[in-house]
């Protein structure tokens, strides 16, 4: 998966990176490797500090789905072309700005795309969990999210207010588990 991401990065490289006199042609291919890495480590960041509704979201409606996502995985990459390559922080954020939202938004469109083998919603939440929501159907969880089934108290957003309210009441805890997906 991360491969695949990888040449989807380098796919929108061009004027960004390839062509760009700040970045030495010989730190090419580490400015396309780091792009893919501040990528996945921005969303894993958020699924880890709790923002699994904005991870959701991006991938459901891509950049409009989640901008704060999009706006920090710019940030974070063009930290990293400072701190990696040396890079001075105009030239960081251009090339960073001319790069990274437009790899996203092919990220959450292929991602979205069923014809297309390369990026799946399942894989990318296993990379970004190390693998823990191997058994969690996450396009399902996705589908979910989308139609607003999991927001239970209709907020606009999936968060512990909405878990509880899926076990409160009568019912077997397996009767509300099984309630979530349905």
């Amino acid at each position: 998966m991360f491969e695949n991401l990888i040449n989807l990065v380098r796919q929108n490289a061009g004027d960004a990176v390839i062509s760009n006199p700040s970045i030495p042609n010989e730190k090419n291919e580490a400015a396309v490797e780091t792009a893919g890495s501040s990528i996945m480590a921005t969303l894993k960041n958020a699924r880890d500090v709790g923002r699994l509704n904005d991870v959701l979201g991006f991938f459901k409606n891509g950049k409009q789905g989640s901008p704060e996502l999009v706006q920090e995985a710019t940030h974070n990459y063009a930290q990293d072309l400072q701190n990696n390559l040396g890079l001075a922080p105009d030239e960081a954020n251009k090339a960073a700005a001319d790069l990274v939202p437009q790899t996203m938004q092919q990220l959450a469109t292929k991602t979205a795309d069923p014809s297309d083998n390369g990026f799946n919603i399942q894989d990318i939440f296993n990379k970004l969990s190390g693998n823990k929501t191997s058994g969690f159907n996450m396009q399902e969880m996705l589908n979910k999210f989308g139609g607003g089934k999991l927001d239970k108290d209709a907020d606009g957003d999936v968060d512990l207010q909405d878990l509880k309210s899926m076990f409160a009441g009568g019912g077997g805890i397996m009767d509300k588990v099984k309630g979530m997906f349905s």
